[in-house]
């Protein structure tokens, strides 16, 4: 498979747009979820991915696509998670998805990738650390977006847990007018991705 092909899978996933103010949900871009699919499909591959705040589901899918052993989404929002499934039986893959609160969630992978919400409005500010911190909790291997203007405060907060910065890479993130607050029709957002390991995995060159 080409990267090419795996973004026109995720293309055809449906994107919820009843989003809700109050838990900051953007709909990944099929564009940027399948370059950081690609990016970790070596992570992926015979792996157990978790997906938290998986939404309907294209970081799930995609690993699916991508060959994971088992892959699992998390999402609070009931409606989402059953769009999620819809759409991973429609391609054919079998996922569990769990309708829980990601701070609850206590089932253990080997790596997560996850679109979190950026923190950036008031009622989910810190969301962005509370899924980061489970992901650590959770797995050995993290990729993850989050707001650029963020990057050293993360980076603080990664190193503190005794995880250790891989890899990033910056996107601009798309963001159609969906919610009452939004001014533009599609704003963007300079945004980054993260790959971090716990440093006893990380080996040294």
């Amino acid at each position: 498979m080409k990267k090419k092909d795996l973004e026109i899978m995720l293309q055809k996933i449906e994107k919820e747009i009843r989003l809700k103010e109050n838990l900051e949900q953007y709909s990944t871009p099929a564009e940027i979820a399948s370059d950081m699919l690609w990016i970790a499909r070596d992570d992926i591959n015979g792996k157990v991915v978790i997906d938290l705040g998986c939404g309907t589901g294209i970081f799930s899918i995609g690993s699916a696509i991508l060959n994971a052993k088992r892959v699992i989404g998390v999402d609070i929002d009931e409606n989402l998670i059953e769009i999620a499934k819809k759409e991973a039986e429609k391609m054919g893959f079998y996922i569990d998805f769990f309708a829980e609160d990601v701070e609850n969630f206590d089932i253990k992978g080997d790596v997560t990738l996850m679109n979190p919400p950026f923190g950036a409005q008031y009622a989910s500010r810190h969301a962005d650390r509370i899924f980061l911190k489970k992901a650590m909790e959770l797995t050995e291997c993290v990729y993850s977006l989050h707001l650029k203007n963020t990057e050293d405060f993360l980076k603080k907060f990664i190193e503190e847990n005794g995880w250790r910065i891989c890899y990033k890479k910056e996107y601009k993130f798309p963001l159609k007018a969906c919610l009452p607050f939004h001014k533009k029709r599609v704003a963007y957002y300079e945004v980054i991705m993260i790959n971090s390991r716990k440093s006893k995995n990380i080996i040294s060159h």
